[in-house]
């Protein structure tokens, strides 16, 4: 949330992705065979296509879409998830026999679908157990610097650095707390990643300060990427997919963006305090908001959304995926403005996107997102998002709308249901009319 989604699964390829310090892109577009589909496709899980590379990620989407979107999941739903856990606590892309061991050579454990895993089920509750035994997982895996890979002993990058401390709040944790050996936060490494004043590679970014990296080159320098930035500012405030939503009366609180004294130096008006780890006044929420800023400037240069150019295609195409993640962002710093501008675009474009029509985890990001900018959790631009993500797996064991109508038909009187001060007014005037009968009976026997 975020920072999630796409970057789920990296199995085997991620090693080749994480060596070429690239942002790990959708698990349907670095996996050839993704849109296929199995013969029989498990029961309890969303979406038609292959799960090999995104079973868990799509289905961990779907339950953090329900719930936020105030749905219960089907307890198979919830069950496959929980179904998918290793004994030692992590999560693979998928696994296709859960009656056999995890195989960490065959189906290595990913971090990414873990942190998700935690944090879906820590949001439908009832799972305190994989939870525990995911994050005791993920800390015995956590970097020395303080962040996470995609995959064990992987370089840290911002995005398994973000979905982790989305994962740590999700269970009540203090990622602050998370420290790795030689006392280093996930703050620590998240911050490391941020173009801020001085950082080597703003050189080659003028402009773009207050953007982050997926990771450093291979010469140590740091390259402005959107998906990273979106994954990264949201973590910066240490939530994870589910933020507060936006109240409809909430102020819009302005983007500030890093400003520089010099090429060397921080913002000479600003102060620091202990949470400055990497150059950035006033710590990790000062770093999200440097983030924020520069996604709002960003997506507005742009017409309200990001673009992205598709591995063997020149022409940029709009990346709804990464413009909803930007939304919860802006959402979640209180930037109202700039997060409901990208709503909007998204509302005016659903239905160009080919993936909101049936891929799970496409249509659950932007609920997400409807959600955190204070919108209708379960539709954007007139499109019933809820229908089409239950049309993709199994129905919620309760839709929202049945709390809304079990709560309003003693309030409401459409014609079809009688209330209860009726019942109570017809009762009294049926009792006075006996009193009256019985009086006159009396009379008349006394005559």
């Amino acid at each position: 949330m975020s920072p999630r989604r796409r970057r789920a699964t990296v199995l085997a390829a991620a090693t080749v992705l994480c060596a070429t310090a690239a942002p790990v892109a959708s698990a349907a577009a670095t996996a050839p065979h993704a849109a296929a589909k199995p013969s029989k496709l498990p029961d309890g899980l969303y979406g038609t296509a292959d799960p090999k590379y995104d079973g868990v990620w799509r289905q961990s989407m779907a339950l953090l879409a329900l719930d936020g979107a105030g749905a219960v999941p089907a307890k198979k739903a919830v069950d496959w998830l929980a179904g998918q856990q290793c004994a030692d606590g992590s999560f693979t892309a998928y696994r296709a026999d859960t009656g056999k061991k995890c195989d960490p050579d065959a189906t290595p454990s990913d971090t990414n679908a873990t942190a998700l895993a935690v944090q879906a089920l820590a949001a439908v509750g009832g799972r305190s157990d994989a939870v525990r035994e995911a994050l005791e997982w993920l800390t015995s895996v956590q970097n020395k610097d303080g962040g996470w890979g995609s995959a064990p002993r992987a370089a840290s990058d911002a995005n398994s650095t973000s979905l982790a401390i989305g994962a740590l709040h999700a269970a009540g944790r203090n990622p602050e707390k998370a420290t790795a050996q030689g006392g280093r936060s996930p703050y620590d490494a998240l911050l490391s990643f941020q173009l801020t004043c001085g950082a080597k590679g703003l050189e080659n970014a003028p402009g773009q300060q207050g953007a982050f990296a997926y990771q450093p080159d291979k010469k140590g320098e740091l390259a402005p990427n959107d998906d990273a930035t979106a994954a990264a500012s949201l973590a910066a405030l240490g939530e994870g997919a589910l933020p507060e939503p936006l109240s409809k009366d909430a102020k819009d609180k302005p983007v500030t963006p890093l400003k520089c004294a010099s090429d060397a130096g921080t913002d000479a008006d600003a102060d620091t305090d202990e949470g400055d780890k990497k150059g950035v006044p006033g710590g990790r929420k000062q770093a999200a908001g440097a983030g924020a800023a520069y996604l709002a400037a960003t997506l507005k240069k742009n017409g309200g959304h990001f673009s992205s150019v598709t591995p063997g295609d020149t022409k940029k195409q709009p990346d709804y995926a990464n413009t909803a993640d930007a939304v919860v962002a802006l959402a979640a710093g209180g930037h109202r403005k700039p997060a409901r501008s990208s709503l909007a675009w998204l509302a005016d474009n659903v239905n160009k996107w080919d993936k909101a029509k049936n891929d799970p985890a496409a249509i659950s990001s932007l609920m997400l997102a409807s959600r955190a900018a204070g919108g209708d959790p379960t539709k954007l631009g007139g499109t019933d998002l809820l229908s089409r993500l239950g049309n993709t797996g199994p129905k919620p064991a309760k839709m929202p709308s049945d709390d809304a109508d079990s709560s309003s038909s003693d309030k409401k009187d459409d014609g079809a249901t009688i209330p209860v001060w009726a019942f109570i007014l017809v009762g009294l005037a049926i009792g006075a009319g006996f009193g009256i009968l019985l009086s006159g009976r009396r009379k008349r026997q006394q005559l």
